[in-house]
């Protein structure tokens, strides 16, 4: 008699083939990073020196999400690598994420272990446990006993929450803190006005090159996705459908990780509909998706009332959808409405305004300051940088309303 789960679980996909080039932190070669030549010329030219065993610049790369700047930073970084060994220099590179290590003892520790070599060093960088000096000591003796150079890539480096870091790895060679070892940083951020909140003595020290990765057009989207498609098997993807999901990427975004996004949900449409082929009509589904998906995780754990101020903004959005930016007190208007149709007791102003912020740390919305002259005062406006309709579904989900 067969095994009953023998019908339960594909054995083949008949969609895809590799689904992993589709992965978000899939790192792609050389050949399929698409649109980004004279960005990672500037980048290699900026810490060239390093392949010598002389000190990198500092670097600091601006541009919104998905516009392949973590991906050309390791790339390059990569590269120098190999390089550098070919001239034997030792070298390596250091990869942080600040939206997940934000402070200072989480950040230290991260590079330190992920440069490691126990065996040889015979240092140990625990968890947790160490004071923030000690992390650093282990840091600069494993960099002195290990390495030529060092490349620290800060990811998000906005999500700190100070600065501490940042002065002591852009000077730690002039404060005589590692002796053999060259030092660079590459920080990397979503925000263009991030260098304005920057401490002066920092960003002197770590400003040295600056690089602007602009959003990627259609056309680039396009040759981005062409250059994932093996991803899928040999004739499932309808002609239409990469050039319709990078004509509605470039429209809305010119995100090249929602692009991606986009193309492995139609892919997945297609395969849960038992279809043949990925459609060009899969991918406005697959988009919905995309951005419901991510938005659903932006804001998982989140409390009752941060989904209300949310919830808030996206009426707002919707029944005004000409105006940019709602004040905070008109937000708190429906907000309490909100909590009114909950049977929940809303929260003072002053805590809604600490939300707001919250979110805007996240992404989630935008905030903007505004002088409304010698009557009114200063006030700050908020807007939400996802797409209200989807906002509202996610916010609504099992909800009556």
């Amino acid at each position: 008699m067969p095994n009953a789960s023998d019908d339960l679980f594909t054995r083949e996909d008949p969609i895809f083939s590799n689904k992993e080039l589709l992965e978000i932190n899939h790192l792609p070669g050389e050949g399929r990073i698409v649109g980004r030549d004279d960005e990672i010329a500037n980048l290699a030219t900026a810490v060239n020196p390093a392949i010598f065993g002389q000190s990198p610049s500092n670097v600091l790369i601006y541009g919104k999400t998905g516009t392949g700047k973590s991906l050309c930073a390791k790339y390059v970084s990569q590269r120098l690598v190999d390089t550098a060994e070919e001239e034997g220099v030792k070298a390596t590179f250091a990869y942080v994420d600040c939206a997940q290590d934000t402070t200072e003892t989480q950040a230290v520790q991260t590079i330190a272990d992920s440069v490691n070599d126990p065996a040889i060093t015979g240092i140990k960088v625990p968890d947790k446990g160490l004071s923030t000096s000690t992390y650093y000591k282990r840091l600069w003796r494993i960099l002195d006993a290990l390495y030529d150079v060092v490349l620290i890539i800060l990811d998000e480096i906005d999500k700190l929450s100070d600065d501490d870091i940042l002065m002591q790895l852009s000077r730690a060679g002039e404060a005589g803190k590692i002796a053999g070892c060259k030092l660079g940083v590459i920080g990397i951020s979503n925000k263009i006005q991030y260098k304005d909140r920057m401490d002066e003595r920092v960003k002197s020290s770590l400003c040295e090159r600056e690089f602007v990765f602009p959003p990627y057009d259609a056309n680039q989207l396009r040759d981005i996705m062409d250059a994932r498609s093996d991803a899928f098997r040999n004739g499932v993807l309808d002609p239409s459908t990469i050039p319709r999901a990078a004509a509605l990427a470039a429209r809305e975004h010119g995100d090249a990780r929602k692009a991606i996004d986009i193309l492995r949900y139609a892919g997945e449409i297609a395969q849960s509909m038992g279809a043949s082929t990925v459609k060009e009509n899969f991918v406005t589904q697959a988009r919905q998706r995309a951005e419901t998906d991510r938005f659903r995780e932006l804001i998982r754990g989140s409390t009752p009332h941060s989904r209300y101020v949310l919830q808030a903004l996206a009426i707002l959005s919707l029944s005004n959808q000409q105006q940019d930016g709602f004040r905070t007190s008109r937000v708190y208007e429906v907000y309490e409405n909100i909590c009114r149709q909950q049977g929940s007791d809303s929260l003072s102003l002053r805590r809604v305004r600490d939300l707001l912020k919250e979110h805007a740390f996240l992404d989630i919305i935008e905030q903007s300051k505004h002088s409304g002259g010698s009557a009114e005062g200063s006030y700050t406006k908020h807007q939400l940088l996802e797409d209200p309709d989807v906002v509202k579904d996610v916010l609504t989900e099992g909800v009556d309303v």
